[in-house]
């Protein structure tokens, strides 16, 4: 009786503990699936604006894609500041950059939104 009774724990334990696995890994991937969505949409809709802004300014298309560069920095700089804490993943490496990590990449892509329109003039 004692011995069934430590089985049916276990079983029971060995239940939940991949019941909480499963939950961690599909929390885990609806979060990367929600990371390509938005780097895709946004990244997309930056290009737009990115393209139209540059034709408006006669910039040659040589140098654009320092401007995608940019955006995609400035969407990790989002994504590890804010959007992070929004969505599914509730580990334990959810950090904010630092402050000087975050400016110097905000700052990068500045310079990278300026570079084609020097390099091509």
């Amino acid at each position: 009786m004692i011995l069934m009774n430590i089985q049916l724990f276990s079983l029971r334990e060995m239940v939940e503990e991949g019941g909480n696995k499963m939950k961690i890994l599909l929390g885990t991937l609806l979060e990367l699936l929600r990371i390509v969505i938005i780097f895709a949409f946004f990244g997309a809709l930056g290009s737009v604006i990115m393209r139209n802004s540059y034709t408006r300014l006669e910039v040659t298309e040589t140098y654009s894609w320092l401007g995608q560069i940019a955006i995609l920095l400035i969407l990790f700089v989002l994504y590890r500041n804010k959007w992070q804490f929004s969505g599914w993943y509730n580990g334990k490496a959810r950090e904010k950059l630092p402050k000087k990590v975050s400016l110097t990449l905000i700052l990068v892509s500045i310079i990278l939104i300026i570079s084609p329109i020097i390099l091509g003039s």
